[in-house]
C-alpha cells in the first residue's frame, strides 16, 4: 500500500506531464488575419533597391558579381561599364542643391564600351552562326542575330546573371534598355580586361545559348516555298520535284490528314514530307521540309556550343543569300556535326 509520500509524488509527476509549456494566444490568428487583409487593402509596394539595406557594400557586390561569373574584371572597367549617365547626371544635381557650384563625381559613363560592346557582340554571333550554319542562307543568319541581339534577349540574359541591382541610374526598377546596354558594355570591359577570346567565351555561354530550345525556323520562313524550292533546283539543273499523295486518314472529316511527298524526277528519290489538313497544305509543307533539308536545319538539330574563337569563320565571310543559293557553289566549312568530332578528337 502507497504511503501519503509516494502518493503526491506520483501525482506531482503525472501533473507536469499533463502540462503543456508551449504558450497558446487566442488573439495570433484573429491578428495576423487582420493585418493580412489590411496590406491586400493597400497597393503593391514599390521595390526598393538593394542599396538602402545596412549591409550594403558596392564594392564588395562588385567583386562577389565577377566571381560570380567566372571572369577577370578591372575593377574600374567593370564600375564603369555598370554606370549609367542618368545616375552622373543625378548625382550632379543633388550636389548642386546643396550648394556645391562644381560638382566633381570621379564617374565615367558606359556610352562608349556599350558601342564597342554592341559591335563585339554582333561579329561574334554572326561568325557563330555562319559557322555552325553554313548552309543556311544569310537571310536566315541576320533573321536569328536580330533575335539574338534584339533588347527582350539581352535584358533578359543581363537580368537573370544579376545586374539590376549593380546598375547605378536614375531609375528603378532598372528598364530593359537599359539592362541590355549594361550587358554590351560589360562584354567591352571583359574584351579589355580579358581579352577577345574570353569575352567570346561569355557571349557564347550567355547570349548564343539562348537559341538551344528555340526552334530556328521561327526566325526566318521563306515566302512561296514551293516556287523557291523549284528555282533552287533548277540552278542545279534538277526538274521541279512531282509531289504524290503518300497517304490520308479521315477524308472528309473535319479531322483530315494528308501526307504529301516530294520526288525529284530523274532519281525518283523523296527530298521532302509534309503533312497538312488539305492536299495543298500538305504540299507546301513538304517543300518547307525540302527546304530544310537543303539549308542543314532539320527538325532534329543539334547546334555546337563549345567552339572557341579561334575556330570561327572570318568577319569578311558571308553565307550565300536565298536568291543566288546553290548546292554548287556552297561554302567548303565544316557542318556543325563535323565541328564538332573534330573537337571531341582535339581534346583526346
Amino acid at each position: 500500500m502507497l504511503t501519503l509520500r509516494t502518493a503526491s509524488r506520483v501525482l506531482k509527476v503525472l501533473k507536469t506531464t499533463q502540462i503543456c509549456e508551449q504558450p497558446f494566444h487566442r488573439w495570433l490568428a484573429p491578428t495576423l488575419r487582420e493585418l493580412k487583409r489590411r496590406k491586400d487593402s493597400l497597393d503593391p509596394e514599390k521595390p526598393v533597391h538593394r542599396k538602402t539595406f545596412l549591409e550594403w557594400n558596392y564594392d564588395t557586390e562588385i567583386y562577389a558579381f565577377s566571381k560570380r561569373l567566372g571572369e577577370e574584371f578591372n575593377n574600374d572597367l567593370l564600375q564603369q561599364a555598370l554606370t549609367e549617365r542618368s545616375y552622373i547626371i543625378r548625382e550632379e544635381e543633388r550636389q548642386k542643391n546643396v550648394g556645391i557650384e562644381q560638382p566633381t563625381l570621379n564617374l565615367f559613363d558606359n556610352k562608349e564600351l556599350v558601342s564597342k560592346g554592341s559591335d563585339f557582340i554582333d561579329d561574334v554571333v554572326k561568325r557563330y552562326l555562319r559557322t555552325v550554319l553554313p548552309r543556311l542562307p544569310e537571310e536566315g543568319i541576320i533573321g536569328i542575330h536580330k533575335y539574338l541581339t534584339s533588347i527582350e534577349t539581352l535584358s533578359h540574359v543581363s537580368f537573370h546573371i544579376g545586374t539590376s541591382e549593380l546598375i547605378l541610374c536614375a531609375e528603378f526598377p532598372v528598364e530593359k534598355l537599359t539592362l541590355s546596354n549594361v550587358l554590351k558594355s560589360i562584354t567591352a570591359a571583359l574584351v579589355e580586361s580579358s581579352g577577345d577570346s574570353r569575352a567570346a567565351l561569355f557571349v557564347r555561354d550567355f547570349i548564343i545559348t539562348q537559341i538551344a530550345d528555340k526552334d530556328l525556323h521561327q526566325f526566318w520562313e521563306p515566302e512561296e516555298p514551293i516556287k523557291l524550292l523549284s528555282e533552287i533546283l533548277a540552278r542545279d539543273n534538277i526538274q521541279s520535284p512531282e509531289p504524290r499523295l503518300i497517304g490520308c486518314s479521315g477524308k472528309n472529316t473535319i479531322l483530315a490528314c494528308f501526307r504529301v511527298g516530294l520526288y525529284t524526277p530523274h532519281n525518283k528519290q523523296m527530298i521532302g514530307l509534309g503533312f497538312g489538313e488539305t492536299v495543298d497544305i500538305a504540299h507546301e509543307m513538304a517543300a518547307r521540309d525540302s527546304l530544310r533539308q537543303l539549308f542543314g536545319t532539320p527538325d532534329n538539330i543539334l547546334l555546337p556550343f563549345n567552339l572557341e574563337l579561334n575556330q570561327l569563320c572570318a568577319s569578311t565571310v558571308k553565307n550565300l543569300f536565298v536568291n543566288e543559293w546553290s548546292q554548287k557553289i556552297l561554302p567548303t566549312r565544316p557542318i556543325h556535326y563535323e565541328l564538332r568530332e573534330a573537337k571531341e578528337i582535339s581534346s583526346n
